[in-house]
Protein backbone atom coordinates (compact mmCIF):
# COMPACT_ATOMS: atom_id res chain seq x y z
CA UNK A 1 0.00 0.00 0.00
CA UNK A 2 1.46 3.90 -1.01
CA UNK A 3 0.36 5.86 1.82
CA UNK A 4 3.29 8.30 2.19
CA UNK A 5 6.35 9.12 0.26
CA UNK A 6 8.61 6.35 2.23
CA UNK A 7 6.62 3.90 0.58
CA UNK A 8 7.13 5.73 -3.04
CA UNK A 9 10.35 5.44 -2.30
CA UNK A 10 11.00 2.14 -1.25
CA UNK A 11 8.93 1.04 -4.52
CA UNK A 12 11.20 2.81 -6.70
CA UNK A 13 14.22 0.80 -4.88
CA UNK A 14 12.51 -2.26 -5.97
CA UNK A 15 12.07 -1.36 -9.30
CA UNK A 16 15.05 0.12 -10.18
CA UNK A 17 19.09 -0.99 -10.81
CA UNK A 18 20.70 0.06 -8.30
CA UNK A 19 23.33 2.51 -10.38
CA UNK A 20 19.90 4.14 -11.31
CA UNK A 21 18.64 4.35 -7.58
CA UNK A 22 21.80 5.14 -5.90
CA UNK A 23 21.91 8.09 -8.65
CA UNK A 24 18.52 9.31 -7.20
CA UNK A 25 19.28 8.88 -4.03
CA UNK A 26 22.77 9.75 -2.87
CA UNK A 27 24.59 13.07 -2.10
CA UNK A 28 27.76 13.91 -2.37
CA UNK A 29 31.16 12.98 0.05
CA UNK A 30 30.01 12.14 3.74
CA UNK A 31 25.99 12.96 3.24
CA UNK A 32 26.40 15.40 6.02
CA UNK A 33 24.43 17.84 3.96
CA UNK A 34 22.28 15.44 2.73
CA UNK A 35 20.66 14.25 5.62
CA UNK A 36 20.81 17.66 7.30
CA UNK A 37 17.87 18.68 4.77
CA UNK A 38 15.81 16.24 6.94
CA UNK A 39 16.80 16.78 9.87
CA UNK A 40 16.37 20.44 9.82
CA UNK A 41 12.58 20.53 9.73
CA UNK A 42 12.81 18.27 13.23
CA UNK A 43 14.11 21.82 14.44
CA UNK A 44 10.72 23.25 14.12
CA UNK A 45 7.87 22.54 15.85
CA UNK A 46 3.91 23.71 15.52
CA UNK A 47 2.06 26.23 17.68
CA UNK A 48 -1.25 24.88 17.26
CA UNK A 49 -4.65 27.10 17.86
CA UNK A 50 -7.60 25.31 18.79
CA UNK A 51 -11.09 26.61 18.12
CA UNK A 52 -11.13 27.68 15.18
CA UNK A 53 -13.25 27.50 12.14
CA UNK A 54 -11.19 24.92 9.80
CA UNK A 55 -14.13 23.63 7.71
CA UNK A 56 -13.41 25.55 4.57
CA UNK A 57 -9.38 25.18 3.86
CA UNK A 58 -6.83 26.77 0.67
CA UNK A 59 -3.45 25.96 0.49
CA UNK A 60 -3.53 27.59 -2.90
CA UNK A 61 -0.94 30.35 -3.98
CA UNK A 62 0.78 32.33 -6.44
CA UNK A 63 4.36 31.98 -8.11
CA UNK A 64 5.69 34.47 -10.36
CA UNK A 65 1.94 35.03 -11.28
CA UNK A 66 0.61 31.79 -11.76
CA UNK A 67 -1.98 30.37 -9.70
CA UNK A 68 -1.22 27.09 -8.05
CA UNK A 69 -3.40 24.92 -6.14
CA UNK A 70 -0.65 23.48 -3.91
CA UNK A 71 2.68 24.91 -3.04
CA UNK A 72 4.48 22.28 -4.58
CA UNK A 73 6.69 22.95 -7.83
CA UNK A 74 8.34 19.78 -9.35
CA UNK A 75 12.57 21.09 -9.57
CA UNK A 76 14.51 20.34 -12.27
CA UNK A 77 16.24 16.45 -11.77
CA UNK A 78 18.67 15.37 -14.31
CA UNK A 79 17.69 12.16 -16.73
CA UNK A 80 14.50 11.62 -15.32
CA UNK A 81 13.93 9.76 -18.37
CA UNK A 82 15.88 6.96 -17.34
CA UNK A 83 13.06 6.19 -14.25
CA UNK A 84 10.48 6.10 -16.51
CA UNK A 85 10.01 5.93 -20.90
CA UNK A 86 9.25 9.79 -21.52
CA UNK A 87 9.94 10.58 -17.82
CA UNK A 88 10.05 13.75 -18.15
CA UNK A 89 7.06 14.13 -20.24
CA UNK A 90 4.76 12.16 -17.55
CA UNK A 91 6.26 14.35 -14.51
CA UNK A 92 4.89 17.81 -16.48
CA UNK A 93 1.25 16.38 -17.30
CA UNK A 94 1.34 14.94 -13.68
CA UNK A 95 2.03 18.52 -12.30
CA UNK A 96 -0.31 20.35 -14.63
CA UNK A 97 -3.14 17.37 -14.02
CA UNK A 98 -2.80 18.61 -9.82
CA UNK A 99 -2.09 22.36 -10.45
CA UNK A 100 1.63 22.14 -9.76
CA UNK A 101 4.09 23.19 -12.14
CA UNK A 102 7.01 21.37 -13.80
CA UNK A 103 10.35 22.38 -13.74
CA UNK A 104 12.20 21.10 -16.96
CA UNK A 105 16.27 20.02 -16.55
CA UNK A 106 18.74 21.08 -19.13
CA UNK A 107 19.85 17.51 -18.86
CA UNK A 108 16.65 15.86 -19.58
CA UNK A 109 16.37 13.31 -21.77
CA UNK A 110 12.79 14.30 -22.82
CA UNK A 111 13.74 17.89 -24.98
CA UNK A 112 12.45 21.15 -24.42
CA UNK A 113 10.37 20.70 -27.07
CA UNK A 114 9.24 17.41 -26.34
CA UNK A 115 7.74 18.30 -22.82
CA UNK A 116 6.43 21.71 -24.22
CA UNK A 117 4.30 19.90 -27.01
CA UNK A 118 3.07 17.24 -24.68
CA UNK A 119 2.30 19.28 -21.54
CA UNK A 120 0.29 21.90 -20.87
CA UNK A 121 1.52 25.11 -19.10
CA UNK A 122 2.91 26.36 -16.99
CA UNK A 123 6.47 25.38 -17.37
CA UNK A 124 9.61 26.71 -16.20
CA UNK A 125 13.38 25.38 -17.79
CA UNK A 126 16.22 25.21 -15.91
CA UNK A 127 19.61 26.37 -16.98
CA UNK A 128 23.17 25.82 -16.42
CA UNK A 129 25.68 28.49 -18.22
CA UNK A 130 27.78 26.09 -20.70
CA UNK A 131 31.79 27.20 -21.85
CA UNK A 132 29.99 27.61 -25.30
CA UNK A 133 27.82 30.44 -25.05
CA UNK A 134 26.64 29.73 -28.17
CA UNK A 135 25.01 26.33 -26.64
CA UNK A 136 23.52 28.30 -23.84
CA UNK A 137 22.31 31.08 -25.71
CA UNK A 138 20.47 28.22 -27.98
CA UNK A 139 18.65 26.19 -25.37
CA UNK A 140 17.65 29.93 -23.59
CA UNK A 141 15.61 30.95 -26.98
CA UNK A 142 14.56 27.26 -27.37
CA UNK A 143 12.76 27.50 -23.94
CA UNK A 144 11.70 31.39 -25.20
CA UNK A 145 10.36 29.84 -28.72
CA UNK A 146 8.78 26.68 -26.43
CA UNK A 147 6.60 28.95 -24.09
CA UNK A 148 8.38 28.04 -21.02
CA UNK A 149 7.48 31.47 -18.34
CA UNK A 150 10.76 31.49 -16.23
CA UNK A 151 13.66 30.82 -16.42
CA UNK A 152 15.54 29.11 -13.87
CA UNK A 153 19.21 29.33 -13.52
CA UNK A 154 21.42 26.93 -11.12
CA UNK A 155 24.01 29.09 -9.62
CA UNK A 156 25.87 26.14 -7.71
CA UNK A 157 27.47 23.84 -9.66
CA UNK A 158 31.14 25.91 -10.95
CA UNK A 159 31.45 21.83 -11.00
CA UNK A 160 30.30 18.87 -10.35
CA UNK A 161 29.96 17.32 -6.68
CA UNK A 162 31.83 14.01 -5.41
CA UNK A 163 29.09 11.93 -5.52
CA UNK A 164 30.91 9.02 -4.93
CA UNK A 165 28.48 5.98 -5.55
CA UNK A 166 27.85 7.10 -9.26
CA UNK A 167 31.74 7.11 -9.26
CA UNK A 168 31.79 3.33 -7.47
CA UNK A 169 28.84 2.45 -9.67
CA UNK A 170 30.26 3.75 -12.81
CA UNK A 171 27.01 5.53 -13.75
CA UNK A 172 26.88 6.36 -17.31
CA UNK A 173 24.61 7.86 -19.54
CA UNK A 174 23.04 5.63 -21.36
CA UNK A 175 23.59 2.88 -18.96
CA UNK A 176 26.14 0.27 -19.70
CA UNK A 177 26.55 -3.49 -18.84
CA UNK A 178 29.75 -3.98 -16.90
CA UNK A 179 30.78 -7.30 -14.97
CA UNK A 180 30.24 -5.22 -11.74
CA UNK A 181 26.52 -4.30 -13.09
CA UNK A 182 24.94 -7.27 -15.21
CA UNK A 183 23.31 -9.29 -12.69
CA UNK A 184 21.82 -6.79 -11.20
CA UNK A 185 20.19 -4.89 -14.40
CA UNK A 186 19.11 -8.69 -15.36
CA UNK A 187 17.30 -8.37 -12.05
CA UNK A 188 15.55 -5.99 -13.34
CA UNK A 189 14.63 -7.32 -16.42
CA UNK A 190 11.08 -5.00 -15.83
CA UNK A 191 12.93 -1.76 -16.33
CA UNK A 192 14.61 -2.90 -18.71
CA UNK A 193 12.01 -3.57 -20.74
CA UNK A 194 9.80 -0.50 -19.90
CA UNK A 195 12.85 1.90 -20.79
CA UNK A 196 12.86 -0.05 -24.55
CA UNK A 197 10.08 1.93 -25.32
CA UNK A 198 12.18 5.51 -24.27
CA UNK A 199 13.11 7.62 -27.01
CA UNK A 200 16.67 7.76 -26.58
CA UNK A 201 18.80 7.30 -22.86
CA UNK A 202 21.26 10.58 -22.98
CA UNK A 203 21.08 14.04 -22.69
CA UNK A 204 17.92 14.90 -25.13
CA UNK A 205 18.86 18.97 -25.61
CA UNK A 206 22.61 18.50 -26.43
CA UNK A 207 22.51 15.53 -29.27
CA UNK A 208 22.70 17.96 -31.81
CA UNK A 209 24.61 20.25 -30.68
CA UNK A 210 27.79 18.46 -31.04
CA UNK A 211 28.63 17.93 -27.60
CA UNK A 212 27.47 14.70 -27.38
CA UNK A 213 26.81 11.73 -29.94
CA UNK A 214 24.02 9.69 -29.33
CA UNK A 215 25.40 6.71 -28.97
CA UNK A 216 27.94 7.36 -26.73
CA UNK A 217 28.37 6.18 -23.22
CA UNK A 218 29.77 8.77 -20.86
CA UNK A 219 30.03 9.36 -17.19
CA UNK A 220 27.58 11.85 -16.14
CA UNK A 221 30.28 13.72 -13.79
CA UNK A 222 32.73 13.99 -17.22
CA UNK A 223 30.21 15.12 -19.37
CA UNK A 224 28.93 17.90 -16.90
CA UNK A 225 32.84 19.07 -15.96
CA UNK A 226 33.38 19.42 -19.41
CA UNK A 227 30.42 21.47 -19.96
CA UNK A 228 29.94 23.58 -17.31
CA UNK A 229 31.61 27.14 -16.84
CA UNK A 230 33.36 27.92 -13.57
CA UNK A 231 33.82 31.26 -14.58
CA UNK A 232 30.25 32.46 -14.54
CA UNK A 233 29.45 35.41 -12.63
CA UNK A 234 26.72 38.24 -11.93
CA UNK A 235 27.68 39.65 -15.58
CA UNK A 236 26.41 36.48 -17.21
CA UNK A 237 22.83 36.99 -16.06
CA UNK A 238 22.66 40.88 -17.23
CA UNK A 239 23.68 38.96 -20.43
CA UNK A 240 20.86 36.39 -19.70
CA UNK A 241 18.88 38.71 -19.15
CA UNK A 242 19.65 40.31 -22.77
CA UNK A 243 18.06 37.42 -24.17
CA UNK A 244 15.70 35.98 -22.20
CA UNK A 245 12.59 38.14 -21.42
CA UNK A 246 10.28 36.57 -18.83
CA UNK A 247 11.22 35.63 -15.09
CA UNK A 248 14.36 34.96 -13.69
CA UNK A 249 15.30 32.63 -11.01
CA UNK A 250 18.09 31.87 -9.30
CA UNK A 251 18.46 28.11 -7.53
CA UNK A 252 21.19 27.36 -5.04
CA UNK A 253 21.02 30.83 -2.82
CA UNK A 254 22.46 29.68 0.52
CA UNK A 255 22.87 32.63 2.16
CA UNK A 256 21.80 36.34 2.92
CA UNK A 257 24.80 38.42 0.55
CA UNK A 258 23.85 36.53 -2.96
CA UNK A 259 20.01 37.01 -2.16
CA UNK A 260 20.53 40.84 -1.84
CA UNK A 261 22.83 40.45 -5.06
CA UNK A 262 20.36 39.05 -6.70
CA UNK A 263 17.51 41.39 -5.87
CA UNK A 264 19.36 44.16 -7.02
CA UNK A 265 20.00 41.99 -10.18
CA UNK A 266 16.81 42.38 -10.64
CA UNK A 267 15.57 39.09 -9.97
CA UNK A 268 12.09 38.20 -9.72
CA UNK A 269 12.53 34.81 -7.38
CA UNK A 270 15.11 32.95 -5.51
CA UNK A 271 15.61 29.44 -4.60
CA UNK A 272 16.92 28.42 -1.45
CA UNK A 273 18.97 25.09 -1.83
CA UNK A 274 22.17 23.12 -1.28
CA UNK A 275 21.49 20.88 -4.37
CA UNK A 276 19.88 18.42 -2.55
CA UNK A 277 23.19 17.86 -0.97
CA UNK A 278 24.60 16.92 -3.62
CA UNK A 279 27.45 19.30 -4.08
CA UNK A 280 29.17 20.70 -1.42
CA UNK A 281 29.01 18.28 1.80
CA UNK A 282 28.72 20.31 4.93
CA UNK A 283 26.47 22.99 4.24
CA UNK A 284 23.44 23.61 6.59
CA UNK A 285 20.11 22.65 6.15
CA UNK A 286 18.23 24.18 3.15
CA UNK A 287 15.26 24.97 5.56
CA UNK A 288 17.41 26.45 8.42
CA UNK A 289 18.77 29.01 5.48
CA UNK A 290 15.23 30.36 4.22
CA UNK A 291 14.57 32.54 7.32
CA UNK A 292 18.04 34.52 6.70
CA UNK A 293 17.03 34.80 2.86
CA UNK A 294 13.72 36.05 3.14
CA UNK A 295 14.82 38.33 5.64
CA UNK A 296 17.65 39.39 3.28
CA UNK A 297 15.27 40.09 0.75
CA UNK A 298 12.51 41.84 2.39
CA UNK A 299 9.75 41.17 -0.04
CA UNK A 300 11.67 42.49 -3.13
CA UNK A 301 11.41 38.64 -4.74
CA UNK A 302 9.59 35.32 -3.76
CA UNK A 303 11.36 32.70 -2.06
CA UNK A 304 10.96 29.30 -2.35
CA UNK A 305 12.95 26.54 -0.58
CA UNK A 306 14.15 23.59 -2.13
CA UNK A 307 15.52 20.28 -0.27
CA UNK A 308 14.02 17.72 2.37
CA UNK A 309 10.89 17.65 1.70
CA UNK A 310 9.37 14.52 2.28
CA UNK A 311 6.12 15.95 4.25
CA UNK A 312 3.30 18.17 3.77
CA UNK A 313 3.81 19.46 7.26
CA UNK A 314 6.97 19.93 5.88
CA UNK A 315 5.86 22.51 3.71
CA UNK A 316 3.27 24.63 5.85
CA UNK A 317 6.82 24.96 8.21
CA UNK A 318 8.58 26.30 5.32
CA UNK A 319 5.33 28.73 4.02
CA UNK A 320 5.93 29.84 7.94
CA UNK A 321 9.00 30.57 7.45
CA UNK A 322 8.18 33.08 4.61
CA UNK A 323 8.62 30.44 1.16
CA UNK A 324 6.25 30.99 -1.01
CA UNK A 325 5.99 27.67 -2.50
CA UNK A 326 8.71 24.38 -2.02
CA UNK A 327 10.15 22.20 -4.88
CA UNK A 328 10.13 18.75 -4.61
CA UNK A 329 12.85 16.19 -6.56
CA UNK A 330 13.22 12.89 -4.72
CA UNK A 331 9.76 12.51 -3.63
CA UNK A 332 8.56 13.14 -7.47
CA UNK A 333 10.97 10.94 -8.91
CA UNK A 334 10.14 7.82 -6.33
CA UNK A 335 6.52 8.19 -7.59
CA UNK A 336 7.33 8.24 -11.37
CA UNK A 337 9.59 5.27 -10.76
CA UNK A 338 6.76 3.52 -8.93
CA UNK A 339 4.43 4.52 -11.56
CA UNK A 340 5.16 6.91 -13.99
CA UNK A 341 2.58 9.24 -14.58
CA UNK A 342 0.24 8.07 -12.05
CA UNK A 343 2.52 7.48 -9.34
CA UNK A 344 4.28 11.49 -10.18
CA UNK A 345 0.12 12.32 -9.08
CA UNK A 346 -0.12 10.44 -6.50
CA UNK A 347 3.26 12.07 -4.94
CA UNK A 348 1.43 15.24 -5.24
CA UNK A 349 -1.98 14.24 -3.74
CA UNK A 350 -0.35 12.56 -0.82
CA UNK A 351 1.74 15.42 -0.03
CA UNK A 352 -1.33 17.89 -0.41
CA UNK A 353 -3.63 15.79 1.86
CA UNK A 354 -0.85 16.41 4.21
CA UNK A 355 -0.13 20.32 4.30
CA UNK A 356 -4.73 19.92 3.77
CA UNK A 357 -4.59 18.17 7.06
CA UNK A 358 -1.55 20.12 8.97
CA UNK A 359 -3.43 23.13 8.15
CA UNK A 360 -7.11 21.93 9.90
CA UNK A 361 -4.80 20.82 13.13
CA UNK A 362 -2.78 23.76 13.41
CA UNK A 363 -5.98 26.30 12.95
CA UNK A 364 -4.59 27.94 10.21
CA UNK A 365 -7.22 27.10 7.68
CA UNK A 366 -6.01 29.15 4.50
CA UNK A 367 -2.10 28.92 3.57
CA UNK A 368 -1.93 32.77 3.04
CA UNK A 369 -2.40 32.97 7.18
CA UNK A 370 0.61 31.29 7.79
CA UNK A 371 3.58 33.36 9.72
CA UNK A 372 6.19 32.77 12.01
CA UNK A 373 3.91 32.54 14.76
CA UNK A 374 2.39 29.49 13.70
CA UNK A 375 5.63 27.98 14.74
CA UNK A 376 7.70 27.55 17.85
CA UNK A 377 11.17 29.10 17.00
CA UNK A 378 12.77 28.00 20.25
CA UNK A 379 14.64 25.14 18.43
CA UNK A 380 14.96 21.69 19.60
CA UNK A 381 18.52 20.34 20.79
CA UNK A 382 20.59 19.62 17.78
CA UNK A 383 19.83 16.29 16.67
CA UNK A 384 23.56 16.28 14.56
CA UNK A 385 24.80 12.80 14.19
CA UNK A 386 28.42 12.00 13.72
CA UNK A 387 30.10 12.00 10.25
CA UNK A 388 28.22 9.26 8.43
CA UNK A 389 29.59 7.09 5.06
CA UNK A 390 27.58 8.39 2.16
CA UNK A 391 26.11 4.61 1.68
CA UNK A 392 24.44 5.04 5.17
CA UNK A 393 21.85 7.62 3.59
CA UNK A 394 20.24 4.26 1.55
CA UNK A 395 18.91 3.15 4.72
CA UNK A 396 16.54 5.54 6.16
CA UNK A 397 14.48 8.26 3.65
CA UNK A 398 17.42 10.80 3.18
Amino acid sequence: MLINIEDLRQRARRRLPKAVFEYVESGAEDGYTLNANRRGFERYLFRARSLVDVSARDQSTTVLGQKLSTPLILGPTGLAGLLAPWGEVLAAKAAASRGSLFTLSTMSICTIEEVAAAAPPPLWFQLYVWKDRGITRSLVERARAAGYHALCLTVDVPEMGNRELDRRNGFSVPPRLTFTNVLDIFRHLGWVLRMSSSPRATFGNFIDTGSLAKKDAVSVAGFTNRQFDPSISWKDLEWLRSIWPGPVVLKGISCAEDARLAVEHGVEALIVSNHGGRQLDFLPAAIDVLPEVVDAVQGRAEVILDGGIRRGSDVVKAIALGARACMIGRPFLYGLAANGQAGVELTLDILSKEIDRTLALIGRPRLSELDRSALRMDLLPSTTEPRAPALRVLDGAA
